[in-house]
C-alpha cells in the first residue's frame, strides 16, 4: 500500500490546516458519544500528561490494580505462604490463558497459557517446530519484523544449519497472502509472522496466510503481541498452528509483565519444550529422575509461574470480558480513523504510513516524517508521550479502553507544533 499524497508537493496545492480541521469531528462530542468512555475513568491518570499515545507500547494501570496488588500481598502471600500453591497458584497460568483465549483469541480451553516472556515463548514455539519437522532446512521471516523475532529466527537458524528466508514487506504493510506465496515451500519448517505489525499496525489476513503456509506442510506462529485486546482473533477457527504475544499492551499487565502463548490442541502431544522444567513435568512433586512431559498446554512451562506478574492482567480481563472484543474493536477503529483525520488536517507534509483500510489496521498509526525524532524528544518533555520508530515514525498508540478522543485530540495537535517548530 502506498499513501497517495506526497510530501514533496508544491505548498500551494496542499490542504490548509486551519481550514481542514474546522470540518473535524468535535473531540468532546465523540466521548460523549463513545459507549465505551466511562472505563477511561477506571485507570490511574498521570498528573504530569497531556496525551499518553503509547499504550501500545505499554498500557496504563487500572485503579483496581493499585487497589488489589497490596491486598494480594497482604492475604494470599503473607497469610497464605506455601499453602498457595495448593490453593490456585499452580494452575493460575493455565486458568489465565483460557481467560485470554476465551475474550481475546477465540480458543477454546486448554490451549492457551501464560508463563515466561514473549522472547522465551518464540524461542520454545520456534525450537518445538524445528523438532516437529525434521529433514526442513527454511525458516520465514520478514525483514522488517520485530527486532526479537528475527534475532531468534537467526540464532536458532545458525545454531541448526538452517536458511532464513527473510520476506520484503511494505513500509506502511505487512506479510500478505501473495507474500507468503512467494517464500514458503517444502523445505520450510516454520514462518513466524507478525499479525498485526509492530511499526506499520497492518493487520494481516491471518486465515489466508496461516492455509498457504500449512499447504506446504510448515508451520506458522504468529506474534500476536500488538494484536491481542485490539483486534479480534479467531485462532481456533483460522486454525492456526500456534501464537504468542506479551501482556503489558492492551492487556495492562505492567511493565515485565509475563506474556502468553497458544498451542492448538492438535499439536500439544507433539510439542517437545526445548527448555524442559520442573512445573512442566506430568508429576513435578514426584521428583522422578527423568523428565515425562505434562499432558496438555501445561507441558509448555518450564519454571515457577510469575504469580505476581499475572494479578494486573486479570484486572484487564475483567474489563475487557465486560466490553467484549467487539465494542473493543469499534472503539479502537474510531480512534485511529480520528487520529488519521486529524494528521492529514493538521499535518499535510507527513505521510500515515499504516493502512487507511480499516480493516486492514490494527490500534496504532505512525505518521513518518523527517522531524519525527527531534518532535517526539521534544513531545516527551512536554507531557505528551507517543514514541519513536526508526526511520523517521511517530507511532500513536490508541488503547481503547483508556484512551479518549479528546486526548487524542490534544496529542496530535502536539505533535503538529512540534513538526512544525
Amino acid at each position: 500500500m502506498t499513501d497517495p499524497r506526497t510530501p514533496a508537493a508544491d505548498a500551494a496545492h496542499l490542504p490548509d490546516p486551519a481550514a481542514d480541521a474546522a470540518h473535524l469531528p468535535n473531540p468532546a462530542a465523540l466521548d460523549v458519544a463513545d459507549p465505551l468512555a466511562p472505563l477511561v475513568d477506571r485507570f490511574v491518570p498521570s498528573d504530569d500528561l497531556v496525551a499518553y499515545l503509547d499504550g501500545n507500547s505499554l498500557g496504563r494501570p487500572l485503579r483496581a490494580t493499585v487497589d488489589a496488588l497490596p491486598d494480594f500481598v497482604r492475604t494470599q502471600w503473607a497469610e497464605r505462604l506455601i499453602r498457595g500453591w495448593d490453593e490456585g497458584w499452580l494452575s493460575l497460568g493455565e486458568r489465565l490463558g483460557d481467560r485470554i483465549g476465551a475474550a481475546c483469541l477465540g480458543a477454546a480451553s486448554g490451549q492457551t497459557v501464560v508463563a515466561d516472556s514473549t522472547t522465551v515463548l518464540i524461542f520454545k514455539l520456534l525450537r518445538a517446530a524445528i523438532a516437529a519437522r525434521p529433514g526442513r532446512t527454511e525458516l520465514v521471516i520478514a525483514r522488517d519484523e520485530f527486532p526479537t523475532d528475527r534475532f531468534i529466527v537467526e540464532r536458532l537458524a545458525d545454531d541448526h544449519g538452517l536458511t532464513v528466508r527473510w520476506v520484503d514487506t511494505p513500509h506502511d504493510g505487512g506479510i500478505s497472502p501473495e507474500l507468503a506465496a512467494e517464500v514458503v515451500s517444502e523445505r520450510t519448517i516454520a514462518a513466524l509472522l507478525g499479525g498485526v505489525a509492530y511499526r506499520s499496525a497492518w493487520f494481516a489476513d491471518i486465515p489466508a496466510v496461516t492455509g498457504i503456509v500449512q499447504a506446504h506442510g510448515a508451520l506458522v506462529i504468529w506474534d500476536c503481541s500488538h494484536a491481542v485486546g485490539s483486534v479480534p482473533l479467531e485462532l481456533d477457527a483460522w486454525r492456526v498452528d500456534m501464537a504468542v504475544g506479551c501482556s503489558y499492551k492492551y492487556l495492562n499487565g505492567g511493565p515485565g509483565a509475563p506474556a502468553w502463548a497458544y498451542v492448538a490442541a492438535r499439536h500439544q502431544a507433539q510439542l517437545r519444550n526445548p527448555i524442559p522444567g520442573w512445573l512442566g513435568a506430568a508429576e513435578p512433586f514426584s521428583m522422578t529422575a527423568g523428565f515425562e512431559p505434562a499432558p496438555g498446554i501445561r507441558r509448555l512451562v518450564s519454571g515457577t509461574p510469575p504469580i505476581i506478574g499475572m494479578q494486573p492482567i486479570a484486572h484487564m480481563l475483567d474489563e475487557i470480558e465486560a466490553a467484549g472484543m467487539s465494542a473493543i474493536r469499534a472503539k479502537s477503529v474510531a480512534l485511529t480513523e480520528y487520529a488519521i483525520a486529524l494528521v492529514d488536517a493538521l499535518i499535510p507534509d507527513a505521510v500515515v504510513a499504516s493502512p487507511r483500510d480499516s480493516a486492514r489496521r490494527g490500534g496504532h498509526i505512525t505518521v513518518d516524517h523527517p522531524k519525527a525524532r527531534a518532535a517526539v524528544e521534544r513531545l516527551w518533555g512536554e507531557g505528551v508521550v507517543p514514541d519513536f520508530r526508526h526511520p523517521s515514525g511517530a507511532r500513536i498508540g490508541l488503547s481503547p479502553l483508556s484512551t479518549s478522543f479528546a486526548e487524542v485530540e490534544r496529542g496530535i495537535r502536539a505533535l503538529a507544533a512540534a513538526l512544525a517548530g
